[in-house]
């Protein structure tokens, strides 16, 4: 069979199968984008596949219940999918997505194991006919670098009888307006008809298609839009530091600032970065950046001020309780808000996690609350040592018991009156309780 009539058919029969929602998709990783992903593919008409290396999220979706908080029971009770521990089930899927987590390690490398692992998994499974996309957040070039040759071992050519795609997730957790089905898909493909297949699989879903020339280009625009976040929170987190150096409310500073109706648009300092992307992206990107020689000074800068962040609240709770005569060795500290955002319970690479930590290591007595966490996460900041704790109630007694309240995340619901009327000082990390009145809240 020559060559390009043998792409051109398999290209056709799955888009066809694509098009008319009889292709089955697999979902490889059930977390925050991929069981969005799966059920919103299920709601189109497809048949969908799951895949976790999780037995908990196994169990809860094969009863019909969600493990992802935000997201509704009976969307996965009527969604059909069937929930898989094992690869296996690959074989009978016509397209498989990938949304595995892709972490930063302990030195700030990128951190691919779980998309190698999968890949690893799928490798045994794959034929013929078959698409596979990567959604996970990475460094511009992994596509081609992981997935290529794990086809080319299976027998398959990339554009001629597989499909190798990259279109990055956008989901933003807590917010209704971050949905597969509201948000632009970026789309690049390894090959024209990979391009091709990766449209045909996401026009039914997404919120538009934006298809782009290559992998790479779709890679480094994911890593681009977050790391343009970072160095702006960067920038307006330096801006906060200036801003307490000169007794000035750098929130008042922004929104006078906002009031310019083109050239500007205003971030919000915080106690630092957190969550899936954020955090993680500047670093896969400078490390690309010095794997091929070129400077990347504003994203090291940018992830170097962001990371300071929690320390320089210690130092503002420090500097507070040393103004009303307290030693913070010994001091009863209560964390508001282990997420590292309102509206969510994740708590990956969250600021207050290494607040926590660095309050402890100055011989503070910690605890918190967040009435989204209601156990404390094991976490690889606290070195495999996380506290044993359980979120404290807030109450008027628990307030009025410890010696300063530190603001990290306000979560909806947290009554910040309260905090305001009981607590003897509460430092705010997050501009969340201005106009309270000197001595009382201390901005950080």
């Amino acid at each position: 069979m020559d060559g390009s009539y043998a792409s051109a058919s398999w290209r056709d029969a799955l888009i066809a199968r694509l098009t008319t929602r009889q292709a089955r998709i697999g979902v490889v990783g059930l977390g925050y984008a991929g069981l969005p992903l799966a059920l919103r593919f299920a709601e189109t008409g497809f048949a969908v596949e799951g895949f976790d290396i999780d037995p908990g999220k196994i169990s809860a979706i094969s009863a019909g219940r969600s493990p992802v908080h935000g997201i509704a029971d009976d969307r996965v009770a009527a969604s059909g999918m069937r929930a898989h521990g094992d690869a296996a089930a690959a074989a009978e899927c016509d397209v498989l997505v990938i949304c595995v987590p892709t972490p930063i390690g302990p030195h700030k490398e990128p951190d691919l194991s779980a998309v190698r692992d999968t890949l690893a998994a799928l490798a045994p499974h794959l034929r013929a006919g078959q698409a596979v996309a990567l959604e996970s957040t990475t460094y511009p070039g992994t596509t081609e670098e992981l997935l290529l040759p794990v086809l080319a071992a299976a027998g398959l050519r990339a554009g001629r009888d597989a499909f190798a795609i990259y279109s990055p997730e956008r989901e933003d957790p807590g917010n209704p307006e971050g949905t597969v089905a509201r948000v632009p898909k970026l789309v690049g493909g390894a090959t024209p008809a990979c391009l091709a297949v990766g449209q045909a699989l996401y026009a039914p879903v997404a919120g538009g298609l934006v298809p782009v020339s290559s992998l790479a280009v779709a890679e480094l625009a994911k890593c681009y839009e977050n790391v343009f976040r970072a160095v702006n929170i960067g920038l307006v987190n330096e801006l906060k530091r200036i801003a307490h150096a000169m007794h000035l409310d750098v929130n008042e500073v922004i929104d006078a600032a906002a009031t310019k109706p083109f050239g500007f648009m205003p971030f919000r300092p915080g106690p630092g970065l957190g969550g899936h992307c954020i955090p993680v992206d500047p670093y896969y990107l400078a490390w690309k950046a010095r794997e091929l020689g070129v400077p990347s000074d504003f994203v090291e800068l940018a992830g170097r001020v962001n990371d300071a962040m929690p320390a320089y609240a210690v130092m503002r709770l420090r500097d507070a309780l040393d103004d009303r005569r307290i030693p913070l060795r010994g001091a009863r500290i209560l964390l508001l808000g282990l997420a590292y955002k309102p509206g969510v319970p994740d708590t990956r690479e969250s600021p207050a996690v290494e607040i926590f930590r660095l309050l402890q290591e100055r011989g503070a007595i910690v605890a918190y609350h967040d009435p989204l966490v209601p156990r404390f996460p094991a976490t690889r900041r606290l070195h495999g040592t996380s506290p044993a704790l359980e979120s404290m109630a807030l109450d008027e007694a628990v307030l009025a018991a410890q010696d300063a309240v530190l603001l990290v995340t306000p979560q909806p619901g947290m009554d910040l009156d309260l905090v305001r009327r009981t607590a003897p000082l509460v430092v705010d990390t997050r501009g969340a309780m201005r106009g309270a009145g000197p001595g009382t809240v201390v901005a950080a």
